[in-house]
């Protein structure tokens, strides 16, 4: 499952980040690293941005960039 499937409320845990070196080194960047903890905020109407909360800030992905992030529920 990707962060993009997650639905609101849940904690889930990441499991792998894809995508290919600077893409992939900017979500890093962000805080959104392997092992971490993240909390599903809020989803737009459209679905597109997603509001979670990891590492103790909130942070808006855009789709794209959320489905480059692999995931279990936790």
């Amino acid at each position: 499952m990707t962060l993009r499937d997650a639905k609101v409320g849940m904690t889930v845990v990441v499991t792998k980040i894809t995508g290919e070196g600077a893409y992939k080194r900017r979500i890093m960047d962000m805080g959104i690293t392997k092992g971490c903890d993240i909390y599903i905020r809020k989803v737009a109407p459209l679905g597109d941005p997603v509001e979670i909360t990891v590492r103790g800030y909130e942070l808006s992905l855009r789709k794209q960039d959320a489905q480059c992030v692999d995931i279990v529920e936790k």
